[in-house]
């Protein structure tokens, strides 16, 4: 059985299960049509071609060969109760500076530092390496990331309308295609 599906997010809503209230995000699943299968023999790697939805193709890899032409059973991969991961992609919120993108607490607000409130401060030493070295937290590009979440579980899932429930909360915006992976914590 094939351990992954192609979803697109529609919106984040709630429920309360024994009392407690568990975020939940909801997500629409168009039925999975298996297009072709890819061979080591041919293709130098084992994998499966799908259709999702319309027009948009999707591969994941598995070492299972489905029959072209057929429906994938949506309904015997989203269990509820069953652990799951989700890739996405977050939102972007374009350039940002040092306190939004890591953190940083800024400069004082008194004793004459009039410019230097959202200011990173100091970058680089002195004469020795006498640069700014690689990989220093600076201001840029934030978001728009393939970002991994993982032990969320499935709350509900509706065959006949495709709509998937998942607890938590799963990146990206509305309409944001989202990877669903059987986790192996289930076995």
């Amino acid at each position: 059985m094939l351990n992954q599906v192609y979803a697109t997010k529609k919106s984040m809503t709630q429920a309360f299960v024994e009392g407690k209230r568990l975020p939940l995000t909801v997500l629409t699943v168009s039925p999975h049509v298996v297009l072709r299968n890819k061979s080591v023999e041919k293709d130098g790697y084992s994998s499966v071609v799908l259709t999702v939805g319309a027009k948009k193709t999707h591969e994941i890899l598995s070492a299972e060969k489905p029959e072209s032409k057929t429906e994938l059973n949506l309904s015997e991969i989203l269990v509820p109760g069953t652990i799951v991961d989700a890739t996405a992609t977050s939102k972007g919120k374009g350039t940002s500076g040092v306190m939004k993108r890591w953190n940083f607490a800024g400069g004082p607000r008194t004793h004459g530092q009039s410019d230097r409130e959202r200011a990173p401060g100091s970058i680089g030493r002195g004469t020795t390496p006498g640069r700014v070295l690689p990989g220093t937290h600076m201001a840029g590009h934030m978001g728009n990331n393939s970002t991994y979440i993982r032990n969320l579980k499935i709350h509900s899932f509706d065959p006949s309308t495709g709509i998937l429930q998942i607890t938590g909360c799963i990146p990206g915006g509305r309409g944001a295609t989202t990877l669903i992976t059987i986790s192996k914590l289930n076995k």
